[in-house]
């Protein structure tokens, strides 16, 4: 089995995960949030921290070389499930019927002033 790592810490006193890891056509990506390319949390709506979220999981896909249609599951993570529609809406503008995955949404306390959590898991014949 053949793995790959994308996004690994370099920096001293980084945590000890990568963005992805790839494993034979799979690839499984880490939580992602709203943090800007500083590291920093965007405030605000369900709807802007949803956005930030899914561009940021796109991001990690795209390092890897997968796309959002390659998708096959999500984790989605709200801090208040009545934050449920709001993300929703926009989910539907990253993710289309075609190829829509399978998806789980859980309530989870979230750490400092996040809405929202996503992960996924994603495949590509290799």
């Amino acid at each position: 089995m053949t793995i790959q790592r994308f996004g690994t810490p370099t920096t001293p006193g980084a945590l000890p995960f990568s963005k992805a890891v790839a494993a034979d056509g799979w690839l499984y990506v880490s939580g992602q949030v709203p943090r800007d390319a500083d590291g920093e949390i965007v405030s605000g709506s369900i709807s802007v921290q949803a956005r930030v979220t899914l561009d940021n999981l796109k991001k990690v896909l795209e390092l890897a070389g997968y796309t959002l249609n390659d998708v096959v599951r999500v984790t989605v993570y709200l801090d208040d499930p009545r934050d449920f529609a709001g993300f929703n809406k926009i989910y539907a503008q990253y993710f289309t019927a075609e190829h829509a995955p399978a998806r789980v949404c859980v309530q989870a306390s979230m750490m400092s002033d996040l809405r929202v959590e996503v992960d996924c898991v994603a495949y590509r014949k290799p």
